[in-house]
């Protein structure tokens, strides 16, 4: 099998997953029997410099893109690959045109064609956006194709259009950074619940009267940093959660980290404005002309900016939050990893009910509030403060969501046509 689809860098899902299919099918093949490996080459079909230029139209992407269907057919050829995997673009125009090229130049050469569903969006867009003859080409090159791999139930709607031979849903999974979970993270976490059920639980009296200083319920967004992901409504939320119970003198504050980029200045300016509007940052905070070099805020502020985390430092923010906002409403969101992580580390999840973000969370889970609702979203907050709903989310991600879990499905999918089976 040919894998035509980026790694990290740009950092976002579709990249991050395709990484985790490759290392994962790697794992796979060094535990099957002799004489039944998984063989797989890769293409690394990087076109954007960094995620500011994701989606964006420029000549050097051309040049490149060609420079990788040529590198694809040459891996064809040379170890006979039978299978070319690809993941689609979502509703977008632009992405769409480089599908059809990369179908017209690769697919021809290649006996089957296996689509894995990353990006949402571009069925209903072809049903709705798309010019008529925009939907006939791409039925023609896209249309027909062996398998499709999708994450969810509502992931169907995108390749119904498409008519695949065969349909799998594969949830996304993650590797386990909290393997110790159980025996170290749990108790802390319970504790701290157990401490903000009591502050929670007080007679009005603010910390100024007793002089007694506030705790801080830390809740965490994790993500790109634009509107559409959902960081304007996380900081509306939280603040309205921090004036709630500071009305009720209460002794507990409502703090957000943001962790992640800001891919327009000027967002980042009006999002900085907005904090200081809402109390989250004092006026100081803006700076000359509203500009923000690298990153605002202190502990001692409601609003930490963090920039773009990973690694250690993403999982130390996972383990140190009490509670992950994120109220996506991104058009290309399917199976958001920032959830499953959070998941991982047992951490409650105040997220909105976009796509197929309900199907991800256990049956009855209290933390998914309606699309822009920030008030709904405050009030999500202030009962997950009280109530620890993080280790149903825990026991969901080891059941469905695991990296060795998603490896091993993908390889059971994949596997009978690249071994000779499957419909041509």
């Amino acid at each position: 099998m040919v894998v035509f689809a980026h790694i990290p860098p740009p950092h976002h899902g579709q990249s991050r997953m395709v990484q985790l299919l490759l290392e994962g099918l790697a794992r796979n093949s060094s535990r099957e029997a002799p004489g039944a490996p998984l063989r797989f080459f890769h293409v690394n079909a990087r076109l954007s410099e960094g995620i500011e230029d994701v989606g964006r139209v420029r000549p050097a992407k051309l040049f490149r893109l060609l420079r990788f269907c040529g590198a694809a057919l040459a891996l064809r050829f040379k170890h006979r690959a039978r299978v070319l995997y690809y993941c689609p673009a979502p509703g977008q125009r632009g992405a769409l045109v480089r599908d059809w090229l990369v179908m017209l130049l690769c697919r021809p050469f290649f006996k089957h064609l296996v689509l894995h569903w990353e990006a949402s969006g571009l069925g209903e867009w072809l049903a709705r956006s798309a010019w008529p003859w925009e939907r006939a080409l791409t039925r023609w090159l896209l249309g027909r194709h062996s398998l499709s791999i999708v994450l969810s139930e509502f992931n169907r709607r995108d390749v119904q259009m498409l008519r695949p031979r065969q349909v799998v849903l594969v949830p996304n999974g993650v590797p386990d950074h909290c393997p110790d979970f159980a025996g170290e993270l749990l108790p802390r976490r319970l504790q701290r619940a157990e401490k903000r059920r009591t502050l929670l639980a007080r007679r009005p009296g603010t910390p100024a009267q007793t002089g007694e200083p506030p705790e801080f319920f830390e809740v965490l967004f994790l993500s790109l940093c634009t509107r559409e992901k959902g960081v304007f409504d996380a900081l509306e939320a939280v603040a309205q959660t921090d004036r709630r119970w500071q009305a009720q003198g209460l002794p507990l504050r409502a703090r957000l980290t943001v962790a992640g980029a800001f891919p327009a200045l000027e967002q980042k300016r009006q999002f900085e404005r907005r904090a200081v509007e809402l109390g989250m940052l004092p006026p100081t905070a803006a700076g000359l002309n509203g500009a923000i070099d690298a990153a605002f805020g202190d502990r001692e502020d409601l609003l930490v900016f963090k920039g773009f985390v990973s690694g250690e430092e993403k999982y130390r923010l996972l383990r140190e939050s009490d509670a992950l906002c994120f109220p996506t409403r991104y058009p290309a969101e399917c199976f958001p990893l920032v959830l499953l992580e959070a998941m991982s580390f047992g951490l409650p999840v105040v997220t909105t009910d976009w796509r197929s973000i309900p199907e991800m969370f256990p049956a009855g889970y209290p933390g998914i509030a309606p699309v822009g609702s920030p008030s709904v979203m405050a009030d999500k907050l202030d009962l997950l403060a009280r109530e620890y709903h993080g280790r149903e989310l825990r026991v969901r991600y080891q059941q469905e969501y695991t990296a060795d879990i998603f490896a091993r499905r993908m390889a059971e999918a994949i596997r009978p046509l690249t071994s000779g089976g499957g419909t041509p």
